[in-house]
């Protein structure tokens, strides 16, 4: 291996219609600002007067594994003293328990144990999601296993069973068959539930593409029996229709079965030079958690379940603080969740902004555990669905709008965290500055660090920002235990935030500056190893070419940074010509996404570290999903590998057809931002670095045009243009030197009733035509013209006679000014 970075069917008819009853009216959820009830899994405890732990790693066992298993709802029911073996939960002899222990784990790879295996197979997970128990388990038995302070999660290659590619069937691209077989039985009995705007998945949508690409990654079409939308019904008994799931469940396959009946399996073609064949899920080895650092996390949301109302804690410290989803919230295919703004569901009922909520009962952990060290990190993987957003919370453990102990929130382009210390004010920003712009519509990593000494720290994508805490540290001694810890809103849903969530994790030790930066480079999201065997081609044992592989999204999979590697350690290649390497999946090669197409390389010692391998590209590309992570199966192919050649003839290019004739495009086009601010720079003689020009254009940029096509003017650019002028009129004519320069002589201490006479009219306007306004251009006004329309602006701002204040002749000036330099001579180009 390779190190890298019991119930009845008679028992549940009896109970099944108070089961369905109380599943109908709770299923479907919905927003709720008072105090959730306490959702922790702890059924109780054990107080353990049994022989004391007889070494420190007994010890060790006990306080990581044994005292979080122990209860009656997780493992104690049945491992205990008087159950089923192995007793490793023995509540009478904890020495006993860990010697039974022992023979079910493998601390050296924690997710290989047997108990984890064992739960992952489907036996007795006290959660709803059997990837969250999975999680949990794992936890559990690394910190069993230690390991030295500040250490990384690590990730070991382990060869998969070798398959060859098989004839596989896929799902149609069209929504012809499902219309008619499965989705009028998802309308009827699940459009309650998961139609538009209600629970996600919404297979029961009014839209029939709609509930087609959420059902895809939930029907088999190999195995109709194994399909999601059966095996809920069948083992989970979701809100089934009959008086007997399995009922339900049979009639579900069944209209499964007839949708995928005719449907032709696709062979692969025996002459390609072909890998083995994997399954995301069945084959790939998880790589999410390579690399990391969680030594001290104390809450940790990956979002791994995909459906239903709770986001599960896999941090294995109790109690775990799950969160409740509720209003708009929707699941992210590869782990995340969509928190989208409030509005109307098909039905016209009002559905209010997604949240996520944990209990006040099992937040109280953050308060024990945060205010006894005294700091913490926050780390999030956060897409903002835009940069308009303000005072919108994304991680908040607070009480209300205004009462808080700490919180990550946006606010246009800054993110802000507001916290409560004994020496800050618990609703005063700490922010990233407006002009860096940190905050993109986009997948950002962003940490937010505190202790007593350093104060608060923002890092977003690996890099700290810059700013400085104004406050000093102090304790977080003043923290209110009655919060609760919310993404995406405020406990009182006043402060919604739109985006996606693909991880939170808050730790009880700030970060330090290289940990942030590893997590940062882990990534985030459901990834995997993929091992593509290639020895039967190449005749060097163990060998694979491996790829990191994630579900980039609900539509599509993200394939990265290949690499050839024999897992024997005696074994390395010598001269074995690659070329050409494609990516198939379902018995065909993909038809867009080929990035390696063109790849040519030589396997060679001289390239070749052993238990590193050898890098094959640094490109990444996207292909389709079809049948979904469940049922797609991969392979490689290859134009040449070792020996083995496949004489590929590329298809002849489509005939070019004859280009349309498109609208006349303008002549014309505006200036951008930057742009604009350098024109007006130079017409009137102000640096852009002046301090009150900088911080307005700074403050008008994103009102500013960003593309030059005409056709995407706005009155809200001419409102930025005309600040911005004024602010640089402002500047010119408050400049000794630079109004002498530009308007000569003019009398500025004159009174403005004559100020403008004799000839100091024609100063202003001629200066403004000379330096302003463009010369021989074929569409613009005269000079006249706009002489015209600025003598009629001066005599209108002189109206005042004698009256008028002392400093009236410099505003008229300034007027007049920014009237020609905020006008279309300065946006048009």
């Amino acid at each position: 291996m390779k190190t890298f970075k019991g119930i009845s069917m008679s028992s549940l008819k009896s109970v099944l219609a108070i089961t369905v009853l109380a599943l109908l009216l709770s299923a479907c959820g919905g927003e709720s600002t008072e105090q959730l009830p306490n959702t922790s899994q702890n059924s109780g405890t054990v107080t353990y007067n049994g022989p004391a732990p007889s070494t420190d790693d007994v010890a060790n066992f006990k306080r990581t594994v044994w005292d979080n298993l122990v209860t009656q709802d997780k493992c104690g029911a049945c491992h205990g003293s008087n159950g089923q073996a192995p007793t490793f939960v023995n509540e009478q002899d904890v020495n006993l328990a860990y010697a039974q222990a022992n023979s079910i784990v493998n601390l050296s790879d924690p997710s290989q144990s047997t108990m984890v295996t064992k739960v992952a197979g489907g036996h007795n997970c006290w959660l709803q999601s059997t990837s969250a128990c999975v999680d949990i388990l794992t936890t559990y038995i690394s910190n069993w296993a230690g390991g030295s302070e500040g250490s990384a999660k690590t990730v070991e290659l382990r060869a998969p069973a070798l398959k060859e590619p098989g004839a596989t069937v896929a799902l149609p691209s069209d929504t012809g068959l499902f219309s008619t077989t499965v989705y009028p039985e998802l309308r009827q009995y699940c459009s309650d539930c998961h139609a538009d705007g209600g629970q996600t998945p919404y297979i029961a949508s009014a839209d029939v593409t709609t509930a087609y690409d959420q059902a895809k990654s939930r029907i088999d079409p190999m195995n109709p029996g194994a399909s999601r939308l059966v095996e809920r019904l069948r083992y989970d008994f979701h809100n089934c229709w009959d008086d007997d799931c399995e009922a339900s469940a049979d009639l579900m396959e069944l209209k499964i079965l007839e949708m995928v009946q005719d449907l032709s399996a696709q062979p692969v073609d025996p002459a390609i030079v072909a890998s083995k064949a994997l399954n995301l899920q069945a084959d790939g080895l998880l790589a999410n958690s390579g690399g990391r650092f969680e030594d001290n996390v104390i809450a940790l949301y990956e979002f791994k379940f995909g459906e239903g109302q709770t986001a599960f804690d896999t941090s294995g410290v109790s109690p775990a603080l799950d969160l409740t989803l509720s209003g708009n919230v929707d699941w992210v295919g590869g782990w995340g969740i969509d928190l989208g703004p409030a509005g109307e569901n098909e039905q016209g009922f009002m559905i209010p902004a997604g949240k996520a909520q944990g209990s006040t009962t099992a937040s109280r952990k953050l308060h024990t555990l945060l205010t006894a060290s005294g700091e913490y990190s926050i780390e999030a993987w956060v897409a903002p669905g835009n940069i308009t957003q303000e005072d919108a919370r994304i991680v908040t453990y607070s009480g209300s709008s205004t009462t808080r102990n700490v919180t990550l929130s946006q606010s246009l382009q800054r993110y802000e965290v507001l916290h409560r210390s004994t020496t800050s004010d618990e609703n005063t920003p700490f922010a990233t500055r407006d002009a860096d712009m940190l905050l993109q519509a986009t997948l950002q990593h962003v940490v937010v660090n505190y202790t007593p000494a350093t104060g608060r720290q923002i890092f977003v994508n690996g890099v700290p920002t810059g700013d400085v805490d104004p406050d000093d540290g102090g304790l977080l001694t003043e923290w209110d235990d009655s919060f609760a810890l919310v993404l995406g809103n405020e406990t009182d849903g006043n402060s919604p935030w739109q985006g996606a969530i693909r991880m939170v994790a808050i730790h009880n030790r700030a970060l330090t500056p290289e940990q942030v930066q590893a997590n940062f480079e882990v990534g985030v999201g459901q990834k995997f190893y993929l091992l593509f065997g290639v020895s039967h081609l190449i005749d060097l044992p163990e060998s694979f070419i491996v790829f990191e592989v994630s579900q980039f999204d609900s539509y599509a999979y993200r394939f990265t940074s290949p690499f050839f590697i024999s897992l024997d350690d005696s074994a390395e290649p010598s001269n074995i010509p690659l070329r050409g390497m494609r990516l198939g999946i379902n018995g065909k090669e993909a038809t867009v996404g080929q990035a390696w197409a063109n790849l040519d390389v030589v396997l060679d010692s001289g390239s070749y570290e052993p238990g590193a391998g050898q890098p094959l590209s640094s490109l990444g590309t996207i292909i389709a999903l079809e049948n979904g992570p469940g049922n797609d199966e991969f392979f490689l192919t290859f134009d040449q590998l070792g020996g083995n050649n496949f004489a590929r003839s590329e298809p002849s290019l489509p005939p070019q057809p004859a280009p349309s004739d498109q609208e006349p495009s303008s002549e014309i086009g505006l200036k951008t931002f930057d742009e604009i601010n350098e024109s007006m720079s130079r017409m009137t003689g102000v640096p852009t670095t002046h301090s009150k020009v900088s911080e307005k254009f700074n403050t008008v940029r994103q009102q500013l045009p960003t593309v030059e096509t005409i056709e995407g003017f706005l009155s809200s650019h001419q409102m930025a243009i005309t600040q911005l002028a004024i602010q640089y009129c402002d500047a010119l004519v408050s400049s000794d030197n630079l109004r002498q320069e530009i308007f000569g002589n003019f009398n500025f201490a004159a009174p403005a009733n004559t100020a403008f006479e004799g000839g100091g009219e024609d100063l202003i306007v001629g200066a403004l035509l000379s330096r302003f306004v463009g010369n021989d251009l074929a569409s613009q006004p005269t000079n006249e013209t706009v002489a015209n329309e600025l003598s009629n602006l001066i005599n209108g701002l002189t109206s005042c006679g004698a009256s008028c204040g002392p400093d009236r002749t410099e505003t008229v000036v300034k007027a007049s000014c920014a009237a020609v330099l905020g006008s279309a001579t300065t946006l048009v180009q």
